[in-house]
């Protein structure tokens, strides 16, 4: 099937183009010469994006379809158990009408450390099956080899690890040390792996920078005095930050019992953090840690831009995060941008995001691996 899509603003990934021609040949981008071609598509008043990538998410049965019918081709779990996970990549690798998948697997925590209060609260939801559940933790250094190898046979795309003592949603849990968190860097760094930290507090994120992670899986929610101070060393030291602004906002908003006090405010001072961190240079990420409850998956990305661009990020700049940026931070050469040779997976909306970034919502058509989605 090849299908052109004619006269259409684009916006590869970095820069915009005011018109253009894009073909797509079975699953790939392609140039195109004037071949004829089985489907036209009228790209006047549109701007065609790559799909959108999610940065972070939790992927349970039915979130991947959500997510596609959003223009999110590709979402970045950031924990799975196994029996849930090979469900979700099979479903990815088979069919066409659902995002594809990469994930963290199994994350790291201290034994009862966040999220065990949560998983503990979904055990007895019957729908959600083998995606809740017991899973392995790390009670010290000298099982983090051992943790990491365990999680590289469960084949894993990165490790995720937990410094959170929950004190920004209001409650005490364990986590784990500044040693622990060193050794499971350097054993998944000796296996190839990045490492993506969970760390909301800007104490945690100290502790998570010491340790030489490469990524952050939210910004800092807390207020502290030295904001730029901290965003100039996570620039420092090359690390990127997935930005979860619509995560925050949505705790912010919805807490209950002790958590409201905690969390009132949070999603203020995210913002205000995302904003910090890019005037200093940090590469943000668009994630939203999407969950079968809130914020939704697919939806709630579109949200997540709209903050993007209230912290300070151009339009431009807001849609790389959510294609290009994320695509080359976690090694996805081959999406994120649009250029011959690459996956077709590609969002195409009515008007202009560049300057409204709004019109992200108004969907004309989707494709993943070439294939066009019904709407």
């Amino acid at each position: 099937m090849r299908t052109l899509i004619r006269g259409v603003r684009v916006f590869d990934g970095s820069l915009t183009t005011a018109r253009a021609d894009v073909l797509i040949d079975g699953d790939r981008i392609a140039e195109p010469y004037g071949q004829p071609v089985d489907v036209l598509v009228d790209g006047a008043g549109k701007t065609l994006l790559p799909g959108l990538i999610d940065a972070h998410t939790h992927v349970f049965d039915g979130n991947l379809a959500q997510a596609l019918a959003f223009g999110v081709t590709t979402e970045l779990d950031m924990f799975s158990l196994p029996a849930n996970l090979a469900r979700q990549r099979a479903l990815a690798a088979e069919r066409d009408d659902v995002a594809d998948v990469r994930s963290a697997g199994t994350l790291a925590t201290a034994p009862g450390g966040h999220p065990s209060q949560l998983m503990a609260a979904l055990v007895d939801a019957a729908s959600f099956g083998d995606a809740v559940g017991p899973f392995d933790t790390v009670a010290d250094a000298g099982q983090a080899r051992a943790f990491v190898a365990a999680r590289v046979a469960e084949g894993i795309d990165y490790l995720k690890v937990v410094v959170d003592d929950g004190a920004v949603h209001g409650a005490d849990l364990p986590t784990l040390s500044p040693a622990v968190v060193t050794a499971l860097v350097e054993a998944a760094h000796a296996a190839g792996l990045k490492v993506v930290a969970h760390a909301i507090t800007a104490a945690e994120v100290r502790v998570a920078l010491d340790a030489g992670v490469d990524g952050l899986a939210h910004v800092w929610a807390d207020e502290v005095p030295d904001s730029a101070e901290l965003a100039a060393r996570v620039a420092a030291q090359r690390v990127f930050v997935v930005s979860t602004l619509v995560y925050f906002a949505e705790i912010s908003r919805h807490g209950s019992g002790a958590a409201d006090h905690a969390a009132a405010g949070s999603g203020d001072n995210a913002v205000r953090t995302a904003r910090v961190l890019h005037e200093a240079g940090v590469p943000l990420l668009a994630g939203t840690d999407a969950t079968p409850f809130a914020p939704a998956h697919g939806e709630s990305l579109h949200r997540e831009l709209d903050l993007l661009t209230r912290s300070g990020l151009g339009n431009e700049e807001a849609l790389a995060a959510a294609t290009s940026l994320p695509a080359r931070h976690f090694g996805l050469a081959d999406r994120g941008r649009i250029a011959p040779g690459l996956r077709a997976d590609l969002l195409l909306v009515d008007g202009d995001p560049t300057h409204d970034i709004a019109a992200t919502r108004s969907i004309a058509d989707v494709w993943r691996r070439g294939v066009r989605q019904s709407r």
